[in-house]
């Protein structure tokens, strides 16, 4: 009886062999396997696998020949791109009537961009030319919060042939909440005021998703995403804020806790795992916020959460309920605020600028910071790994900066520059990756919504002056970028 051949693994085949698989990967995936071990590192790094990577993105984009390898080449690109140091942009403008409402909610997604006009949403198709292609005239008064959470999770799901859609919720002061999705529609009624938030992200209490509603009436309503709770969705209404709901964002740690926000400056934490008839046990922590002001922005990282509200940005623990930091701006009340606790970063906007922060110095130097100079109060705020975009209300263009260096690399106008000859304002902005789309007004043309992609962009931007913080020193990107 002949002996079995000992077992091949992956890293036996040859190097050649390897490189020739990992052609088949995209991205992400070459650089989980360059994690892997050796082997599978050389073959990740090879020049024949990122060269594939490079024409596969960048198609008409010739690979320059400089001393640099093709990986360094695609990581400096793909960089680039994402912080839009282009002047070339893919770019498509949709003029409104002038007889509607300015855009007040906008959202960009992978194929499609959202906006709200007082208590009606409309989608456009991008493409060559942005085009109309839903309207939803569900609300009877104006709409106050937007999200688009995965069609899967909702009871509007049919097939997996839709599996990666995604479906609209909006809230609004007619006192109900939608699900809508290519013409089909959900009502939830309960809240005796105005709806005033909605969840982030959809709860989870290990049988279904749940969403999470905040109004006027100073209650949570926690509504069932089941298809089979067609007839009652309404799982339990919590009770215990005084004041009108702000903000509800799902904690990162535990998808079944939801952290609450009111007026009145009070956070607290609920369990919806916790049985209907116990609404009194649901919440299992709460602190208050010393500020002089409403929240204005919350996100949850790992097991802490991040408020701003007044002039301070305040870290709490969600398991104690105890502040973890304080972030303070003296005498500067923030108007907008977006926060990257992955990165350490949070980016408050004040009436004359943006602060950029590194929150792991904040205890030792509060005072560090990167000043992104505005031409008026910054309400606009989007922050990433590559950049910040910030927008003032009459400044009519948006300027994006370097997340690591503090530098201006760009200002992107919300009209045609070409044809701008009035005064033109921006309401809102949405940004996603290498993809920018604003909402904003001219003298001369109306309402108009003005999309851009630097996916595909090849003239560098030319800025008449070189702007720098006069706080951050130039720094490099590395692999892990």
């Amino acid at each position: 009886m002949s002996t079995p051949l000992p077992g091949r693994t992956l890293v036996d085949l040859n190097g050649d062999a390897l490189a020739h698989c990992a052609r088949h990967l995209g991205a992400r995936d070459v650089a989980s396997l360059a994690m892997a071990c050796r082997p599978l590192r050389a073959a990740a790094y090879c020049d024949a696998v990122w060269y594939h990577l490079y024409r596969g993105q960048w198609p008409f984009q010739q690979v320059p020949r400089e001393a640099l390898g093709i990986r360094e080449l695609y990581i400096r690109r793909h960089t680039e791109v994402h912080q839009m140091k282009f002047d070339d942009p893919l770019s498509s403008i949709y003029y409104l009537d002038p007889t509607e409402l300015t855009p007040s909610h906008l959202m960009l997604d992978r194929n499609g961009v959202w906006f709200s006009q007082g208590p009606v949403v409309k989608r456009l198709r991008l493409g060559l030319d942005m085009e109309l292609v839903e309207t939803y005239r569900t609300h009877s008064a104006r709409i106050t919060c937007m999200r688009l959470f995965p069609l899967i999770d909702t009871p509007l799901h049919r097939s997996d042939a839709h599996r990666n859609e995604k479906a609209l919720v909006t809230s609004s002061t007619d006192r109900t909440v939608r699900l809508c999705w290519k013409g089909q529609s959900r009502c939830y009624k309960g809240h005796s005021g105005p709806v005033t938030a909605l969840a982030d992200k959809l709860l989870d209490d290990g049988e279904c998703k749940i969403l999470a509603t905040g109004g006027e009436d100073c209650t949570i309503r926690l509504w069932s995403m089941n298809t089979r709770a067609k007839k009652h969705p309404l799982i339990s209404t919590l009770h215990g804020h005084e004041k009108t709901l702000s903000h509800l964002s799902v904690a990162w740690h535990k998808s079944s806790l939801l952290v609450s926000s009111s007026k009145d400056t009070k956070v607290k934490v609920w369990d919806t795992m916790a049985p209907p008839s116990s609404v009194s046990s649901s919440c299992v922590g709460g602190a208050h916020l010393n500020s002089s002001g409403p929240p204005i922005a919350i996100k949850c990282y790992e097991s802490l959460c991040y408020i701003a509200a007044g002039s301070e940005v305040t870290a709490i623990d969600l398991r104690t309920m105890k502040k973890a930091s304080v972030l303070e701006l003296r005498n500067q009340r923030i108007l907008s605020c977006e926060m990257l606790p992955s990165e350490w970063l949070i980016c408050t906007g004040i009436k004359d600028k943006a602060l950029l922060w590194d929150i792991r110095k904040s205890q030792e130097l509060k005072h560090t910071v990167a000043e992104l100079h505005s031409d008026g109060p910054v309400t606009l705020l989007h922050l990433d790994p590559y950049k910040v975009v910030m927008g003032a209300p009459w400044d009519g263009q948006v300027h994006v900066w370097e997340t690591r260096t503090g530098h201006l690399v760009n200002r992107l106008s919300c009209d045609e520059p070409v044809k701008s000859g009035g005064r033109s304002t921006v309401s809102a902005m949405a940004v996603d990756g290498c993809r920018i789309v604003t909402a904003g007004s001219s003298s001369t043309r109306g309402s108009l919504l003005h999309y851009q992609d630097f996916l595909r962009s090849s003239v560098p931007v030319a800025l008449p002056g070189k702007e720098v913080s006069k706080f951050w020193g130039s720094q490099e990107y590395n692999d892990e970028n």
